[in-house]
């Protein structure tokens, strides 16, 4: 059965669609503008669990996603369109209104604002789909597809916090005022996801990035994504990569923690290459950088104790 990422690479081969490939589609607006557009869909048991989450937590996170895509581009947000499925038993609750207040919450901080949608009953599971619009300077979106070797890479904060989040959900575990800080800190990561807007626009506006995605997947997915866009292969460092301090807290084995860190997804914080002349400038904004760009197409390299090994991509996958 081929994957989710092998079936949208064959309908864009197959009906010439050279728009689709990047976190989202850049279409054009005027002289000076570009316009970008993404799309996610939140999906009831897949995506979330309303038994895990609040109605505000999960309001907040249907428009994090998406603005964590236009992030992912140096985009600015500005329209946000919002279409749910619902059940006829949540509809005679609370929980849209709720959901709405936290998704307003999010929208307030990056001035976007709720431009349409719809509204449908569903006899299945409860589905929200979140599209927004941004825009970009004329020609200054960042792509995946500009990693050179010789390009160092960075990601913007620590990774695994989101699911590490998510193990202590799955474990029993519910947000509450009164948890310990490092474990309120890891069900945030999960169910009230910050998207890096600010900082995206930050590093285009000063020309830091030769590429950028978000990382929603987890790092070894992602990282697959840039160097085969870029047509690039890359080494990662072990040794530097920035692992959630909070993790700490649960008191899992070392290499549990690595997983969570390489595999585990949503942590939604950019994963982007620097040119050599651009690196101090990135190191001393605090990024962190974990390794750097090779000619080894297609290779993920993972250096431990001087040994090197193959990583595969283990992240996210709906199929």
């Amino acid at each position: 059965m081929v994957s989710e990422f092998e079936f949208i690479n064959n309908i864009r081969s197959k009906f010439s669609l050279d728009r689709i490939g990047d976190d989202c589609a850049i279409l054009p607006k005027d002289a000076l503008t570009d316009m970008l557009l993404t799309s996610d869909m939140l999906v009831e048991d897949i995506d979330f669990r309303l038994e895990w989450t609040t109605p505000e937590f999960l309001g907040h996170k249907a428009l994090a996603v998406s603005l964590s895509d236009i992030a992912a581009m140096g985009g600015i947000p500005a329209f946000s369109l919002i279409s749910i499925a619902v059940p006829e038993h949540l509809w005679k609750t609370d929980l849209l209104d709720r959901l709405y207040e936290g998704w307003h919450a999010l929208a307030k901080q990056h001035n976007v604002e709720l431009v349409g949608g719809d509204i449908s009953k569903t006899e299945g599971k409860f589905v929200i789909d979140s599209t927004v619009i941004g825009e970009v300077p004329k020609g200054e979106a960042i792509l995946r597809s500009g990693a050179k070797p010789g390009d160092s890479i960075f990601v913007s904060g620590y990774i695994g916090g989101a699911s590490a989040g998510l193990l202590r959900l799955e474990s029993g575990a519910r947000f509450d005022e009164t948890l310990p800080a490092p474990l309120k800190h890891l069900l945030f990561r999960q169910l009230q996801p910050l998207p890096q807007v600010k900082t995206a626009i930050l590093l285009r506006q000063h020309g830091l990035t030769s590429a950028m995605m978000d990382l929603s997947d987890g790092l070894s997915s992602d990282l697959g994504h840039l160097i085969d866009a870029s047509r690039v292969g890359c080494r990662i460092d072990i040794d530097k990569l920035p692992i959630d301090p909070a993790i700490t807290f649960l008191a899992l084995p070392e290499k549990h923690r690595l997983d969570l860190a390489l595999n585990g997804g949503e942590d939604f914080e950019l994963l982007f290459t620097v040119r050599q002349e651009n690196f101090w400038a990135v190191q001393d904004l605090g990024f962190h950088r974990i390794g750097e760009v090779t000619t080894n197409a297609g290779s993920v390299e993972l250096v431990a104790d001087g040994k090197t090994s193959i990583l595969e991509p283990k992240g996210f996958r709906h199929f």
